[in-house]
Order: C-alpha cells, then structure tokens, then sequence
C-alpha cells in the first residue's frame, strides 16, 4: 500500500474542512447515529430487518457479537452498582439513572443495528453495509466480478490507522473490515463513488475500483450473486 502521486486518476475529493465544518458534521453525525439507535431497536422488535423486497440478507456480526454482549451486560450491571453509591442523593442519583438507562439502550441499537441491516443481494444489486452507518450500493450494471479473498490488516502502535480506503497494485480499494478482515471482494466495470462516515480525508466521497467486506457466509453470499448474474 503507498500514497498515489499527484495526477492519479484517484485525486483526494476534498481538503482538509475547517474547523467549524468539522464540528457541524459531527454534530450532525451524532443526531443520525442516535436516531439509527432507536430505529434499529424497533427493527430488532418488530422483526422487520432492513431488507429490499426480492433481496436476501447475509451476516457479517458474528466476530463483534460476543464483545458487543459482553459490554452490554456490564453496563447494565453498572446501573445497580452506581445507584447504591448516589442513593443518598436523589438528583444525582436520577443523573445517573438517566445516563444508564441511555447508555444500555445505546449499546443495544449498536448491536441490533449489526442483526437488522445485513448485507443484502437482490434485483438491484449489492448492498454492502456494517454497523449503523456504512451502507454501499453496488448496482449490476457497475458490478464486473466477486471472488473469495481473505485479507487481514493489523494497525502499528504508533502509526496512523489504515483507513478503509487504501491504494493496492494501481487500484484504490474500499475496505469495510470487521475484526480487521476481509473475505470477499467485488470489482467494479469502472470506477465507483462510495460514500463513507465523515469528512475528508477519511471520509467523504472516494473514488474506487474494487470493495473488500466480511461476510460470515461468504460462500452462500456468492451463490446469491450468481443466481442474478446472465448465463453465459
């Protein structure tokens, strides 16, 4: 992986935002993070998983599901544990109460999010997604190919994270990871606009040529996509 010189067909979309920008956007990125919490939460309720009709969904949680559990259950024992310490003072106490409550359900959307948005294959194409936020398209008329390909991307103590965006062989890649792993990749007949959490650099809109993504059942993933592909 290394940086693209200056004249690449893949230019940097946007400089660096200003300040003010940045704090506009991650207030904004706040208020649909927490409206996806709730709504993924009725999801979960209702059993209505965010599926287009004719589509089919596929998992990709089952690494984060055990942590995400685990974290919830100790957030949830925290709310007792807090409120035996501040029971002798009421305001604080409902304080408290408010921010455990708040926090629990915030960690339960998260989780729900990862059941009720899966990746999906269906008559208008891929949708690849993870968590609350990410959620790419790729329609068939962009598709080109799908192949099993496991890669693994470790972070260097005291580098910068690789991002989900990464110049690899003359070809810019959009990684949604999960657990820092991939299994699938899709390419592109041209380049494709992905739209990702945030603002540029990071963020933003990129420029593409091929999508890596986790999926726990890559091989079922793929006889899907098949099933849509034309007979040779």
């Amino acid at each position: 992986m290394s940086d693209r010189p200056a004249g690449s067909r893949h230019p940097s979309t946007e400089l660096e935002p200003s300040r003010t920008r940045r704090s506009a956007a991650f207030a904004k990125r706040a208020l649909l993070m927490e409206l996806r919490v709730y709504e993924s939460v009725w999801r979960m309720i209702a059993r209505r998983p965010k599926i287009a009709p004719g589509a089919v969904g596929f998992r990709y949680h089952g690494q984060v599901q055990t942590i995400l559990i685990v974290f919830i259950a100790l957030s949830a024992l925290e709310i007792p544990i807090v409120d035996l310490i501040v029971k002798r003072w009421p305001p604080v106490r409902i304080g408290f109460l408010i921010l455990g409550i708040w926090g629990v359900t915030w960690m339960l959307g998260l989780l729900f999010a990862y059941f009720t948005r899966p990746h999906t294959v269906g008559p208008d194409g891929i949708r690849v997604r993870e968590g609350m936020e990410i959620d790419l398209h790729v329609p068939w008329e962009d598709f080109a190919s799908i192949e099993l390909k496991s890669t693994r991307v470790e972070n260097e103590p005291g580098k910068p994270k690789i991002g989900r965006v990464v110049d690899e062989d003359g070809d810019r890649v959009c990684a949604i990871r999960i657990g820092s792993q991939t299994n699938i990749e899709v390419r592109f007949e041209h380049p494709l606009t992905v739209r990702l959490p945030g603002l540029a650099p990071k963020g933003g809109e990129h420029r593409v040529d091929a999508m890596r993504f986790w999926a726990d059942e890559p091989k079922e993933l793929l006889a899907a996509v098949r099933e849509h592909l034309p007979a040779d």
